[in-house]
């Protein structure tokens, strides 16, 4: 039995999501998507327990961002609303030492991240990873597009730290409310709140429930 098998549905204790974004150029679109998409998480959240959220985005020259933790849909796309992409390198591996970094000061649930490239050493991301895995921080890598070398990268990212790995298209608004719905019942609930809300859904809830802890 895995860690993430053996943890209990939490009581009245809110779970922490870092809820991260890739916000070079290439996303302003699938960023305005989630801006409005990202009410359902803590609407689904609530079902539940609850949810606190950090948001993690990088762009332009180096620039990598995170929020204070946020506990409305209303705090969250004020602060997302405000952002517009820029043109840069990917920044994974700040994303993921900043989870881990958060996830030592209290226990993050899980860091869900969107993205549709990879510009970075796969070993560094691999290490923290595991790191993450360790802390039974799960990763959910949520990838846009049908690039081969990006999606190895982000399935041994899920995998390494116990996670999974999900595709989607652009401009699947559908896809993606489900998708992070489904991350947020884990970070509130976890697995057996994930496992109620998969019952008579054949989309992305039932694929990451199928990978989770793998």
């Amino acid at each position: 039995m895995t860690k993430l098998e053996q943890t209990p549905v939490r009581g009245t204790e809110r779970g922490r999501l870092v809820f991260a974004m890739d916000a070079t150029a290439s996303r302003q679109f699938t960023w305005d998507q989630a801006c409005y998409i990202q009410a359902m998480m803590f609407e689904e959240a609530g079902r539940v327990g609850g949810l606190d959220i950090q948001l993690i985005f990088f762009r332009g020259f180096r620039e990598c961002k995170s929020t204070a933790w946020i506990s409305s849909a209303q705090q969250l796309q004020k602060l997302m609303t405000s952002v517009q992409c820029l043109a840069g390198k990917t920044q994974i591996r700040k994303v993921l030492k900043k989870t881990l970094e958060e996830t030592q000061k209290k226990h993050v649930n899980a860091l869900v991240f969107v993205g549709d490239a990879m510009e970075e050493d796969v070993d560094e991301l691999g290490h923290l990873a595991g790191q993450l895995g360790l802390h039974a921080v799960p990763c959910f890598m949520f990838h846009e597009g049908r690039d081969p070398l990006v999606e190895n990268v982000y399935r041994q990212v899920a995998r390494l730290s116990g996670g999974a790995y999900c595709p989607f298209d652009e401009g699947a608004a559908q896809q993606l409310r489900e998708l992070l719905s489904a991350v947020a019942v884990f970070a509130a609930g976890g697995r057996r709140a994930l496992t109620d809300f998969s019952k008579g859904k054949k989309g992305g809830a039932t694929l990451l429930l199928t990978q989770l802890g793998k």
